[in-house]
């Protein structure tokens, strides 16, 4: 049975899915050609291809990308630039597509490079709607803030909502865009991004976009040195678990670039591009990478421990209330103290696949409650946590945090004490949502909303259930929270004076702003001159605001007093108060306690401290204390080189012009050429099909956007009638996915023979299948979707015969009869359902099902009905895996011995097909003695019939693998062990079922073994059982392969070894 209408060569629907009914061992089999293998190979590529391009659909299982919304977009023209965008963030791109032909100007010098063709920008105006996208494929999360893909080379974006912040992406990934442009150029052959690891690729763009001056990276190698775990350049290579390529890669780029010059920045990547990094540094620096690494290491001791003396260890400030300062790589951020001080809300990663929403004792850190987020819950699909913290009510009874539901921003709101979300609100007609605070009388929520690409400041009425807009500019405003009076909010913003200038584009730092909620009249406070200051907080008194500010390097709590207009230090740490991004919120004070509560990093990761009233009241600064932040200076701090970055940036006029949108018009559809799948060509002499020349190509076409995909490929495997090919479309614009195909596929087997007067005989056998189908689905969320199919095959036959003579001359000889086509029309329904999390060889967590019913005419009628449900169970570090499988053919009757007993047919002996029992494959099962003796007997019994039942547990431990996921750390070959146990029976229409256990074995009478000549089992249909150990395997990322050693409960021979090439179910 297939799992779907359309099933393009044999390899699935739409290919593309993990777990194929072929694979590369069966094709091998099933062709016994090397000619045919060679082919089956390309069509696999092609089939892989197609699958990328389909739609969800296509796939037996797999998580859904949904079109939540269809987006109006049109295109205009820059310079340099093809721009996409939709009418609603017109505004925002216009100033977009400025930054980004300042940004091909400033990159163009750096890498002495210009375009020969403009490249595609595609922009959308906030997160949620970028997660849409199919420009990109896969699913994309909150933290990927843009993508530069190699295709189309096409650079794909979501507006952040803050011009600086915007300009930074749209930088950084703009450097991609030019390694793309130098990578992929003809002129370049033989230059490899292979060689390039991560932390090169992304550590090059970070330093290009940010430059030298970055507090958030500074602190992250300060707190490397102080714990004396500054990396090597093998060790970023090799262990990007522990050493964020961004981060590190920004350091060491920002060395070279100090030390040798920008413009060596650059160099450095064409050379490596050629003879590998390792060989760039001595060719393009004159030095080693292990003396560059030396070098380095030394020069960030140098410049960062001396700025650290005096200053205050994480593991000394106030009360470690959630995590441990001494502990590595957690993640405890976005904390948000409850108006009493009694609890603390944060977002938390407990283990390695959940970020959940937790509640805990403000003085104790135990946990109180918990949100069952995306694990279980079916309302969202996930927290939005990099830039946003929730809000307590006035009460401290309810919760409010931000969710992704439905392609939007949600405010839902839960019962701390029994854990039951009460509401769920989608606000109208804003795109994303960040940063809530709960007014003071309980009545409404502000928040900081992102429309069109920019920007405002929101406040939601709970009880009316409308919005009001305070703010209505394209000036940052961000991460509100209110007096306690309610008539006043203080937010983030970069208005005011020396605050951004939208003519020149220069970008104002962070400051602090006061809005009245009633008139809307703004003022700003930015108590220093230098540096960003955010995440404002006001006392309980309402006569201060607390925020944090890097204005000296380092990233701090101050208090600034309103009445006195005094700053005061309340921290003064060696690393620094911060979330995930510079941006991101760290900060909280109870509303009436005063309690503090702010995420500090330290030793790699983010914990959580708690500080009292009195402790918050800070040090008061006189002006001269106020200091350049040279501590946010990646070394060297005095740099040798030309200072190219140094000065681009500090230049906003260079590069920078208008841009005429007047010639805008809607977005093309028009499908272009993205791959062209290696043409091949093969030939074999003698074996059963004689000497045969084949070849194949396979086309990959998309229009800009990646609505609509095109994929045609052709294959020769000998003469004209061995001819195949297939041409497939798929549309993914609006939610209904739907796709067509058409293929026709011979396959031929061949075998010689002699006959009684001596004379050879070879005979080919051929089958020709020819398929149309069309399939459509319906995500009703990234898990779960409906899927409709319609289609027909066709398969026909032919024979032919050739007589040889003892000279080795020829003659077609008459076939005879050959059998009539056979004929079927389908259709199917399925639901899909895909929440799983996978590991490196199989999902560790989560589940996942398919319930599925395909409704079958022509040579015989009958219907197929699938249900296969799996579960995964995830305790670090063992997975508990269950799963159920039910596959039958109702109405076919029973077997007739005529060829269409293949298409109602259901084994648990094939290993690749899903119902698989390990130890039962047919090719085993020849080493029984009954079945020696007489291999008929062999087919069936317990292992064949029309419809089957399969159970499988297993207990699945990584062994080998990266160091957040198995026992041993060893990358190169991730292996997981495996103990496992099987069940299955088959049966047919007529039979008596016995699910009790049997040790009787296979291959006796006894048994329910079809014997020679006989159609009808002799007894009721039984199990058949095992249990046993198995290694999984993923070899260089391309295969898993597992082998198991099962003990038999149904066999003669008690023990099997065998070798699977698929991943775990």
């Amino acid at each position: 049975m297939n799992p779907s209408v359309l099933q393009p060569i044999h390899l699935g629907p739409y290919v593309g899915c993990k777990f194929r009914k072929a694979s590369l061992m069966s094709l091998a089999v099933m062709q016994r050609s090397p000619v045919r293998f060679a082919l089956a190979l390309l069509a696999l590529s092609v089939a892989s291809m197609i699958g990328a391009v389909g739609p969800a659909s296509a796939q037996y299982f797999g998580q859904n990308k949904v079109q939540y919304e269809q987006f109006d977009f049109r295109s205009f023209e820059t310079d340099q630039f093809e721009i996409y965008f939709y009418p609603e963030e017109q505004q925002a791109v216009e100033d977009a597509a400025r930054m980004a032909e300042r940004w091909y100007d400033r990159h163009s010098r750096t890498f002495l490079r210009e375009f020969q063709k403009k490249k595609p920008l595609i922009f959308y105006a906030n997160s949620p709607d970028f997660q849409q996208t199919n420009a990109v494929r896969g699913q994309l999360g909150q933290g990927t803030g843009g993508v530069t893909e190699s295709i189309k080379e096409r650079v794909i974006m979501p507006l952040t909502g803050s011009y600086g912040e915007t300009d930074h992406v749209l930088g950084h990934e703009l450097v991609h865009s030019f390694q793309y442009d130098i990578a992929l150029r003809k002129n370049n052959e033989g230059f490899s991004l292979r060689n390039m690891p991560l932390w090169f690729i992304e550590g090059m763009a970070e330093y290009l976009s940010i430059g030298r001056q970055d507090s958030h990276t500074a602190m992250w190698m300060r707190d490397a040195a102080v714990r004396g775990d500054l990396p090597t350049i093998r060790q970023l290579t090799r262990d990007q678990q522990s050493y964020f390529p961004y981060r590190y890669g920004q350091a060491y780029m920002a060395y070279i670039g100090g030390k040798y010059g920008d413009a060596t920045v650059t160099d450095l990547y064409k050379m490596s591009g050629r003879v590998g990094l390792d060989s760039a540094f001595v060719y393009t620096l004159g030095i080693t990478a292990d003396s560059l690494s030396e070098e380095w290491k030394q020069s960030t001791r140098d410049a960062f421990l001396p700025a650290t003396d005096g200053r205050t260890p994480v593991d000394s400030v106030g009360t470690a209330v959630i995590g441990d300062p001494g502990a590595d790589n957690q993640l405890n951020i976005s904390p948000a103290v409850s108006p009493d001080g009694r609890y603390v809300a944060f977002i938390s990663r407990r283990n390695l696949f959940n970020t959940n929403l937790f509640v805990a004792d403000a003085e104790t850190g135990e946990i109180v409650q918990e949100l069952e987020g995306t694990r279980s819950n079916p309302h969202f699909d996930a927290l939005r946590f990099i830039n946003s913290a929730g809000a307590w009510s006035p009460d401290g009874r309810r919760f409010a945090f931000i969710t992704f539901a439905d392609g939007r921003n949600e405010i839902n709101t839960f019962n701390v004490q029994t854990g039951e979300i009460r509401t769920r609100t989608a606000v109208e007609n804003v795109g994303a949502i960040h940063n809530l605070a709960w007014s003071p009388d309980g009545q409404s929520i502000a928040f900081s909303g992102l429309e069109g690409g920019l920007s405002d400041l929101y406040v939601y009425d709970l009880d009316q259930k409308n919005v009001r807009q305070l703010t209505n500019d394209r000036y940052a405003a961000l991460q509100p929270t209110w007096s306690p009076d309610g008539e006043t909010l203080a937010f983030t913003t970069d208005r005011g004076r020396d605050g951004t200038n939208f003519e020149t584009l220069e970008y104002g730092e962070e400051r602090i702003g006061l809005i009245d909620v009633a008139s809307g009249e703004i003022r700003t406070i930015r108590p220093f001159s230098t540096g960003m200051q955010h995440n404002p907080q006001f006392s309980p008194d309402g006569r201060s605001i607390y925020f944090v500010a890097d204005q000296d390097g380092f990233k701090d709590v101050y208090r600034y007093d309103l009445d006195e207009e005094a700053t005061y230090r309340v921290t003064e740490l060696k690393t620094g108060v911060s979330g995930i991004t510079a941006l991101s919120p760290a900060l909280s004070v109870a509303r009436r306690s005063g309690r503090m509560m702010f995420s500090v990093f330290s030793n790699g990761g983010y914990s959580i401290v708690g500080l009292s009233p009195e402790e918050t009241k800070g040090e008061r600064m006189t002006p001269k204390e106020e200091a350049s932040n040279t501590a946010a200076l990646l070394p060297p701090v005095q740099p040798k080189g030309d200072g190219l970055v140094g000065s681009y940036l500090e230049d906003p006029t260079t590069g920078l012009t208008d841009v005429d949108t007047t010639q805008t018009t809607k977005a093309s559809n028009r499908l272009r050429l993205d791959r062209i799948v290696p043409p091949s060509v093969g030939a074999s002499v003698g074996g059963p099909v004689g000497t045969q020349v084949a070849g194949g190509i396979g086309f990959m076409f998309s229009d800009i956007l990646g609505h609509r995909n095109l994929s045609v490929f052709v294959q020769a495997n000998g003469t004209i009638k061995d001819i195949g090919g297939g041409v497939f479309y798929s549309n993914q614009e609006n939610r209904f996915n739907y796709g067509v195909g058409i293929s026709h596929q011979p396959s031929a087997r061949g075998r010689v023979g002699r006959t009684r007067s001596g004379q050879f005989v070879q005979i080919v056998n051929r089958i020709f299948r020819t398929q149309v189908g069309a399939q459509t689905s319906y995500p009703f969320s990234q898990t779960n979707r409906l899927e409709l199919g319609v289609g027909g095959t066709r398969y026909g036959f032919s024979q032919t015969v050739r007589a040889f003579n003892r000279f080795g001359q020829s003659q077609e000889i008459d076939a005879g009869t050959v059998r009539d086509p056979i004929y079927f029309a389908r259709t199917s329904l399925a639901y899909v359902g895909d929440f799983s999390r996978s590991g490196l060889t199989s999902p560790l967590q989560g589940g996942r099902y398919r319930f599925q019913v395909t409704p079958q005419f022509g040579s015989r009628n009958f219907v197929s009905v699938l249900a296969d449900y799996r579960r995964y169970f995830y305790r670090e570090p063992v997975t508990l895996a269950v799963r159920g499988l039910h596959r039958g053919n109702y109405g076919a009757n029973e077997f007739s011995g005529e060829l269409t007993d293949n298409f109602i047919s259901e084994t648990l002996g094939d290993p690749y097909q899903a119902g698989f029992v390990r130890g039962y494959s047919f090719n085993s099962l020849l080493e029984e003695p009954n079945c020696r003796a007489n291999l008929e007997s062999c087919r069936v019994g317990r292992l064949y019939g029309t419809r089957m039942a399969l159970g499988s547990v297993e207990l699945r431990l990584p062994l080998l693998g990266p160091e957040v996921l198995s026992l041993a750390t060893f990358e190169y070959l991730p292996t997981d062990l495996v103990a496992f146990a099987d069940a299955g029976v088959t049966w047919t229409n007529e039979d008596l079922t016995d699910l009790s256990f049997s040790s009787s074995t296979i291959g006796a009478d006894a048994t329910g073994r079809l014997g020679t000549g006989s159609t009808e089992r002799t007894v009721a249909a039984q199990p058949v059982t095992s249990a046993g150990v198995s290694a999984r395997v993923n070899v260089l990322g391309a295969i898993v392969m597992e082998a198991f050693y099962a003990r038999t409960f149904q066999r003669t021979k008690n023990w099997d070894f065998g070798v699977i090439l698929r991943p775990g179910w």
